[in-house]
């Protein structure tokens, strides 16, 4: 019962993320974490279409995390692949989900549940139309990571 509780708190959290900037977003999609516990070796793929090379382009990073989550950071790794699987970047990434010093959580909370989306990359122009892969992983000392719940991706065009 309370799995399935979780399941639908997470559910509408990610609704409510999505339900901003939505004439402008060409993809967005969030993985439940197993266990909310994120082991360093399971990257998270995600795969979008760009049509128009013409225009730029903003991916932010979406992150649910629990109340309990030990850190007030989140490092992650993003390597983004062409159509003929080229990496096009690849950087680590460190999010704040709290605080430095109070603590207090960042983000969009529903009881000790907080969402956070962050831009991660900014300006991004695709050189030819495709479909092209982004791949997180997180890199935390500590493996497998308790508290992250969900991570995902959003692509949208730049204004």
């Amino acid at each position: 019962m309370i799995k399935q509780l979780l399941y639908f708190i997470t559910l509408l959290g990610f609704i409510s993320l999505s339900a901003c900037d939505t004439s402008n977003r060409i993809y967005e999609q969030n993985i439940d974490i197993e266990s909310n516990n994120w082991r360093i070796n399971d990257a998270k793929e995600f795969r979008f279409q760009i049509t128009d090379t013409t225009k730029s382009y903003q991916v932010y990073f979406n992150i649910r995390n629990a109340l309990f989550y030990e850190y007030y950071n989140l490092y992650v790794n993003a390597t983004l692949l062409d159509p003929d699987g080229q990496k096009l970047h690849n950087k680590l990434h460190e999010m704040y989900l709290m605080d430095k010093k109070t603590g207090e959580p960042l983000g969009k909370g529903a009881g000790d549940l907080f969402d956070h989306s962050a831009l991660a990359i900014k300006n991004l122009h695709f050189k030819k139309p495709g479909t092209y892969t982004l791949k997180l992983t997180q890199y935390m000392r500590k493996n497998p990571l308790p508290g992250i719940m969900a991570v995902g991706i959003k692509v949208v065009v730049a204004e």
